[in-house]
């Protein structure tokens, strides 16, 4: 998560019910929405994945201290094949990542399938292909190459029984 997307994390969370003890999976974002899982469900364990080498060793860095507890794990994976059981975590989130992963359907299957009954998913995002942004303001430059409009995430998130 950079430093755009702290404040859209804090008002998605603020939104999430979240325990002491859940066992929570952030997908992507470099880490620092990891440590803010980390200290709401202080008694849990948060599961961070990303699938960039960079952002993992920058997650396990920032998280360091988490991760000497074993508060928390963090693992090189993808969205599209998730290294967990099914219903093992309350809740699952993505912030600002979802319009990479190259299947966001088969992203969302996934999510739903390690997801305990009634969890909730929390998939943040503030830009979008085709949206209009000022460069600077949200990463208009990043905007061309996102995969997904907003409707496309909207419809998958339909199809795959998530209120959005």
């Amino acid at each position: 998560m950079s430093s755009r997307h702290s404040k859209l994390t804090d008002w998605g969370l603020s939104h999430v019910s979240i325990k002491p003890r859940d066992t929570i999976l952030d997908a992507g974002g470099g880490g620092k929405t990891v440590s803010k899982l980390a200290a709401i469900a202080n008694q849990g364990k948060v599961f961070g994945l990303d699938d960039s080498d960079v952002s993992v060793a920058m997650a396990r860095r920032l998280n360091a201290g988490w991760i000497d507890k074993g508060r928390v794990e963090i693992r090189q994976e993808t969205a599209s094949e998730l290294p967990f059981t099914n219903e093992m975590f309350e809740p699952v989130t993505a912030v600002g990542t979802h319009f990479w992963w190259p299947d966001l359907p088969v992203g969302l299957r996934e999510f739903r399938r390690v997801l305990k009954a009634g969890g909730t998913v929390l998939i943040l995002g503030e830009v979008y292909k085709g949206a209009a942004t000022r460069r600077g303001e949200t990463g208009g430059a990043i905007c061309a190459e996102n995969r997904y409009n907003a409707s496309e995430c909207r419809g998958s998130a339909r199809n795959h029984s998530c209120r959005n």
